[in-house]
């Protein structure tokens, strides 16, 4: 697997936003600005993710794997965080946070796996 830019941002923005969560279910915190804002900022490195991926293959880059299954997990990826958060506004108990940060911790393989079909790399 070929480790660039976007894959290292991405890991350590997923990772931030679960240790967030899971630190402000430790201290028994329901959801609040913080934790959202965690979560908000993984959906919008996904966004640029896809914009960037769009721009990638406009430029010549092919995805190495099969395209469709990239762009399937991509759309999953964006589909998680806001399931997440309506399931911590519906659900205001510390343990809304948990589910939270596991947010992070499921796009951070996510990740991987698409770039695992970017670069048609075998699977770890």
């Amino acid at each position: 697997m070929v480790v660039d830019g976007f894959f290292i941002t991405g890991a350590v923005i997923c990772v931030l936003s679960s240790v967030i969560c899971i630190a402000a279910a430790v201290i028994r915190q329901p959801p609040n600005d913080i934790t959202i804002l965690a979560v908000a900022a993984v959906e919008l490195f996904l966004l640029a993710y896809g914009i960037a991926a769009i721009f990638r293959q406009l430029g010549g880059e092919p995805v190495a794997g099969e395209a469709w299954e990239f762009w399937g997990y991509w759309i999953t990826a964006l589909i998680v965080p806001i399931g997440a958060f309506w399931w911590s506004m519906l659900e205001r108990s510390r343990w809304s946070n948990l589910v939270l940060g596991a947010v992070g911790l499921t796009i951070a393989v996510m990740l991987v796996r698409m770039e695992q079909i970017w670069d048609q790399a075998a699977a770890l």
